[in-house]
């Protein structure tokens, strides 16, 4: 929302500087986003008086100007046809700065004339588009007078960010009565006499439904005019309307634009000589279109109002007019709309329709709807005084909503709410001030001002009350302790995000942050893609669906990296991908890939590419960085589709999903571009079980045993498809208090094993605590494990 000061001071009666306005505006809840002072970029320049303008002597186009600065009298030469003796102009100085050009003056010499500065244009001066001559101002403007004081531009425009709840201060008069009421000054009433109409209006406003409160558009007023005449609004208003960024159309349109922010009272006036009978308030029939006033047509349906005639529909009600009916140079018959519409309507059909317009922005936020009343006089005096013309009588249709709402206000309420003790008679001052009729002398009752929609009880009017007396003044107050000792910001489940992200870095993994949505075609091929996960407003058409899967956008980021010369990338991301749209279908996961080389060509040995267990190993490491179980168990052939059928799997506890690993299939390797093998995992940090808390007084010490430990290798033979991390656990488990390690350190298949067999061949650790073990209890140990890993698996011991 942008105004000016002398905008602001014609509703305020203050003496406040433009500092104490700024301050006093963020204090109240209006963030002032930036002001701007126009007379800056004019600083410099003056107002000039052509004493002499004589043809050059060496050029055609050009005039040699005697110009009267104020303080002395300079030659200019100057090339535009309005130069001439005795007209006063804007003068820009050597060393001058013009903006139209880009250029910093000097003083020189021009076809052998001396010219010592530059009478300015509304264009070099990036006022206008004008640069068929320099500026002519009045004859009464003063010589030497500041160029910004001369053409009015003197004056700061101050921008406030307004939140979507305090619509009432969209208008200048709404924001002068919050300073008023914060002791900036007095508020000045707005002039809305009632005038008298002198005919009936020929046009009548008219419901296709039965009106209640409830109705889309519950009321609006209407009034004609005649005898108008529409042209170029005076300087006043220009200068106002582009002050804010608005550009002047006409004296009409102008007129509504300036109520529209002056009061926040949105209007639309039409052309009525182009109208066809009485309009009617409807709600638009399905495939209705419309030829809005910026050009484009847009289809309707049955949820978007409309004002329409006996032939067509001639306005989106609350959102924009229509092109047909627009008023124009030689309008000289009008009739203004003044509406109120339902803001969950209007907000809902700007959506729908995509148009955003000042009169949308407004009404979206629920404006006064006694301002049908009072804007409609409001605007018929500006009309009849810049316009001319007579008007009718005011005609409506509807009934006023009910926003007559009251409620009470206890003494000690605020101080409870906010700790600011706030004298009683301030409270009601204050709400007074606001606009609230308040009875009662502590507890209150406050009856609600018509443009306030958004106070819906006690605790709204304490929140008046204090913004107005002071955020600045709600005492610093300590929260209580309620333990001696700090307690973790995060718990255990949020604790895993940053763990995993440690633990990938610490494996060489290179973090990357991608978009939580992608393209649906790569969102199906993943397992996605469903409709409820489709975006209605993309930030790119491409981008339009949530991801399924975190690897297409790493595979994405893979193949740049390959195609800009970054072989090899190992790259991790952790964030949230989506099964459907339910708080319960998104996840946390933990993705990566590996790509191409897992160990590079050296001197050492070999290069390696990458395969599914460096996956598996990825993945391993992010469950044991993230605590958990060490029980989880590796199954082949289970991973979803887009992985390698052969060459991948899944990490689960019982029969839940811990993790999925493995190669990626080779056609979205192939798709991507990528050249070489493609490991990739993904692990669910929500699906490890919480660790059980235990009630220890002390933490537990690290325990080194002082004797030596013992391995031993074992060599089963076992079925060809039994995994070996199923014969690998079966070891461990035959005797969890002496055995802390084992793992598989040969595999064979081949001469001297029998088809459709293979041989394990494992190392199992023993590392006893209390004593060095004897060669018996290292037979017994080692019988068990035999025992147990032939019940499990059906496995011999190889001779």
């Amino acid at each position: 929302m942008k105004f000016t000061l002398s905008w602001l001071k014609e509703h305020l009666d203050t003496t406040a500087t433009l500092t104490e306005v700024r301050d006093a505006l963020t204090m109240l809840g209006l963030e002032v986003e930036g002001i701007t002072d126009p007379a800056e970029a004019l600083k410099g320049f003056i107002v000039g008086y052509v004493v002499e303008a004589v043809q050059h002597p060496n050029a055609d186009r050009l005039r040699v100007c005697k110009v009267d600065t104020g303080a002395s009298i300079v030659q200019v030469v100057c090339g535009a046809p309005n130069a001439r003796t005795g007209m006063k102009g804007i003068f820009a100085p050597p060393g001058s700065y013009v903006p139209g050009t880009d250029l910093h003056l000097k003083a020189g010499k021009i076809r052998g004339e001396e010219s010592n500065g530059m009478l300015c244009s509304s264009r070099e001066l990036q006022l206008g588009d004008d640069h068929s001559g320099i500026i002519d101002l009045p004859a009464d403007a003063v010589t030497g007078q500041p160029a910004a004081e001369a053409l009015g531009l003197d004056d700061a425009v101050i921008e406030i960010k307004v939140t979507p709840n305090r619509g009432d201060c969209l208008g200048v008069h709404g924001i002068a009565r919050d300073l008023a009421a914060a002791g900036l000054g007095t508020l000045k009433p707005v002039k809305a006499d009632k005038i008298a109409g002198s005919y009936a209006s020929p046009i009548k406003w008219t419901h296709d439904y039965t009106p209640t409160p409830d109705s889309p558009c519950p009321i609006v007023v209407g009034r004609h005019f005649r005898g108008v005449k529409n042209g170029p609004s005076p300087d006043w208003l220009q200068r106002r309307l582009k002050a804010i960024g608005l550009r002047p159309i006409s004296a009409l349109v102008d007129i509504t634009n300036l109520v529209t922010f002056d009061l926040n009272r949105p209007l639309h006036v039409y052309d009525a000589a182009k109208l066809s009978g009485d309009l009617v308030m409807r709600q638009a029939r399905d495939g209705e279109q419309t030829l809005a006033l910026d050009g484009k047509t847009y289809t309707l349906d049955p949820a978007v109002s409309v004002i329409a005639d006996s032939k067509a529909v001639h306005g989106i009600g609350g959102i924009m007019g229509g092109e047909e009916t627009g008023v124009q140079e030689g309008t000289t018959e009008v009739f203004l709309e003044a509406a109120y519409f339902q803001p969950i309507g209007i907000a809902a059909s700007g959506r729908k329709l995509g148009i955003l317009s000042d009169a949308r922005y407004r009404n979206e936020r629920g404006i006064d709807p006694e301002s049908c009343w009072w804007g409609a006089e409001v605007a018929t005096r500006l009309i009849l005084e810049l316009c001319g013309g007579e008007c009718s009588e005011i005609v409506s249709s509807g009934v006023m909503p009910a926003w007559q709402r009251r409620y009470d206000l206890r003494a000690d309420r605020v101080k409870t709410l906010t700790g600011i003790d706030v004298p009683a008679a301030e409270t009601a001052s204050i709400l007074a001030k606001l606009g609230f009729e308040v009875s009662g002398s502590g507890p209150w009752t406050a009856a609600v001002p018509s443009w306030r929609p958004d106070i819906v009880g006690e605790a709204d009017l304490v929140e008046e009350v204090t913004r107005v007396f002071g955020f600045d003044k709600i005492p610093t107050t300590s929260l209580p302790r309620l333990s001696t000792t700090s307690k973790p910001v995060r718990d255990a489940m949020q604790r895993r995000v940053p763990q995993a992200r440690r633990a990938l870095a610490a494996r060489g993994l290179n973090e990357a942050v991608t978009w939580s949505f992608l393209p649906r075609r790569k969102a199906e091929r993943f397992g996605g893609g469903q409709p409820d996960l489709q975006l209605l407003n993309s930030i790119d058409a491409t981008l339009d669906t949530m991801r399924p899967s975190i690897l297409p956008n790493l595979i994405d980021a893979a193949s740049r990296n390959e195609a800009r010369g970054l072989a090899d990338p190992a790259l991790f991301e952790v964030g949230p991908q989506y099964k459907d749209a339910t708080p319960q279908g998104q996840r946390m996961v933990a993705a990566g890939l590996r790509h191409h080389a897992a160990v590079p060509r050296n001197w050492a040995g070999p290069a390696r590419t990458v395969d599914a267990f460096d996956a598996k190993a990825d993945a391993l490491a992010v469950l044991a960085a993230i605590g958990a179980p060490d029980t989880i168990a590796a199954y082949g052939g289970t991973a979803p589709d887009w992985y390698h059928p052969g060459r991948s799997g899944a990490l689960k506890l019982g029969d839940r999903v811990m993790a999925y690993f493995g190669e990626l299939h080779p056609a979205i390797v192939a798709e991507a571009d990528l050249k070489g093998p493609v490991a990739a995992f993904e692990v669910f940090l929500d699906a490890p079980p919480l660790p059980k808390a235990k009630a220890t007084k002390a933490r537990p010490k690290l325990v080194l045993s002082p004797f030596q430990p013992v391995e031993r290798d074992f060599a089963f033979l076992v079925e060809a498809g039994v995994e070996a991390d199923k014969l690998v656990r079966a070891a461990r488990n035959a005797d969890k208090a002496l055995i802390t390690a084992a793992r598989v350190f040969d595999v064979y298949a081949g001469k001297g094993v029998p088809e459709g067999k293979k041989s394990l061949a494992i190392a199992v650790t023993l590392q006893p605590m209390e004593r060095t073990l004897t060669d018996a209890e290292i037979e017994a140990v080692c019988n068990k494990i035999v025992a147990q890993v032939t019940k499990v698996t059906g496995a011999t011991l190889r001779g």
